[in-house]
């Protein structure tokens, strides 16, 4: 990941210069050329100790919370949201400096300054990001063949597609044939069969560059042929560990004399985290709940007059399977024939009942969205984990595209990635994110997917090699 980290070098540095520059346009956007006997350039050195400040607190926030948009895989809302709540922690910051330094500037010049930051750092971001997509499309691209058919290959292309930067192309998928094969992967290219022989010849007539095993279900005498066989025609090979699907855990690589053990450490969130997250799910609930009161009351009343009950109350499952009544507009889910239930749906309208759960302690605004207590019960033990912090009105998933009619499995690839890397910062960006997602459902009801999917690359891959079912493809 070390063009990644060059890259994330190269934002900051631009974003660093963007500062100096925002804030020269806002003082002139406030006082224009000259204000009185004072000159631009005078009252920029006024500014000085604000500038010096926010350069550093950028700075930290930059390095803090990964703000490039590269190194967690490109995708515009997230960038959008992260960089606007960064920004408005930074705007935060230097309001609460002021204040307490007594030094009182101009408010007018920092809601300039905060304006044009986001839009400048937005823009930045896009701008190389449109850069480095044009040296991929006309660049050397690295060919990657991944072995493995399942749903974390599928993951692994499309985190893959998510990081232009690193100049990956995937050609193909390789599995015994024996084995299956993921329907998903199967048709976004063609099939061939080959003899496990020629495994290697077709590997070097496709000049691919590195192979990536995802828990491979071969022999060690067939997985250790098979690296020895590419090492020969000079292609790498790189190594997925098993138990990928462990996003509870932090992964953690520890050299013992040359044997490598990969340890998972489990993420305990501090005392004070919970109490500040419950703080903010209290305070920002009532006031969306006075702000939504006049839409609720509205919905209410149209619902009443039509179906003659207003809300209704759907048991769930929570945080450690403890159960509660979730409360919501009357609305049916994914109704055909009546448009305003539709809208009320899409628009998340019928959830906004949620925030009273929220005051009541039962639900966060943020976490894995609470399911009934039928598919709780049916829960692997994976998929259990998404119970271990308290279930949220907006999640990861939800942001992504997933709702009520996707599985529970879906979900929780999200759900748990959100309970690894939780975060009063991360909530806020998904807070963000929702309204996108929200918006984007209204204008494209049809066209809202997830993370990038397999048949939006550039270059659809190839399911190019399914070996002998008699024998592995390590052989």
């Amino acid at each position: 990941m070390k063009t990644t980290i060059t890259l994330g070098y190269r934002v900051l540095g631009a974003d660093l210069l963007w500062i100096c520059f925002a804030m020269l346009v806002a003082l002139w956007a406030r006082y224009g050329p000259s204000w009185g006997e004072q000159t631009l350039g005078s009252i920029s050195v006024s500014f000085a100790p604000e500038l010096v400040s926010a350069l550093l607190l950028w700075i930290f926030l930059s390095s803090w919370k990964r703000l490039d948009g590269f190194t967690v895989g490109w995708w515009l809302p997230a960038v959008v949201s992260q960089v606007s709540v960064a920004t408005g922690t930074l705007m935060l910051l230097l309001l609460a400096g002021e204040y307490l330094s007594r030094n009182y500037v101009s408010r007018l010049v920092l809601i300039y300054f905060g304006g044009l930051l986001v839009l400048g750092f937005v823009a930045i971001r896009y701008a190389i990001y449109r850069i480095v997509v044009a040296r991929r499309r006309n660049g050397r691209l690295r060919r990657i063949v991944i072995v493995g058919s399942d749903k974390v290959a599928a993951e692994m292309a499309a985190k893959i597609e998510m990081h232009p930067e690193m100049a990956w192309e995937v050609v193909g998928f390789l599995y015994p044939e024996n084995q299956g094969h993921c329907d998903e992967i199967k048709t976004s290219g063609r099939s061939t069969t080959v003899q496990t022989l020629a495994v290697i010849d077709l590997l070097a007539g496709n000049k691919v560059d590195e192979l990536i095993l995802l828990n491979p279900q071969s022999t060690e005498r067939e997985v250790l042929n098979l690296v020895a066989l590419c090492r020969n025609e000079g292609i790498q090979v790189s190594v997925v560990p098993p138990l990928y699907e462990l996003y509870l855990s932090r992964a953690a690589i520890v050299d013992l004399d040359g044997f490598p053990i990969l340890r998972f450490e489990q993420p305990l969130a501090p005392l004070g985290a919970l109490a500040a997250k419950r703080a903010v799910d209290f305070i920002f609930a009532s006031v969306l709940a006075l702000i939504a009161s006049p839409v609720i009351v509205f919905a209410a009343i149209t619902l009443h007059i039509k179906k003659g009950k207003a809300f209704r109350r759907e048991l769930r499952c929570g945080q450690r399977g403890r159960l509660f009544w979730m409360y919501r507009l009357n609305v049916d889910r994914l109704s055909a024939g009546r448009p305003v239930e539709r809208f009320l749906d899409a628009t998340s309208i019928a959830e906004l009942p949620n925030l009273l759960n929220v005051l009541i302690g039962d639900m966060s605004l943020v976490g894995p969205r609470p399911e009934s207590l039928d598919r709780a019960q049916r829960y692997s033990d994976w998929t259990r984990q998404r119970l271990s912090v308290k279930p949220g009105i907006t999640g990861l998933a939800q942001v992504h595209g997933l709702r009520e009619q996707h599985s529970s499995e879906e979900k929780a690839y999200f759900d748990l990635q959100y309970c690894l890397r939780s975060s009063l910062f991360s909530d806020f960006t998904l807070i963000v994110q929702t309204v996108w997602t929200l918006l984007a459902r209204l204008v494209r009801p049809h066209r809202m997917r997830s993370v990038p999917s397999l048949s939006s690359s550039e270059t659809r891959p190839e399911v190019f090699a399914s070996v002998n079912s008699s024998q592995s493809s390590a052989d």
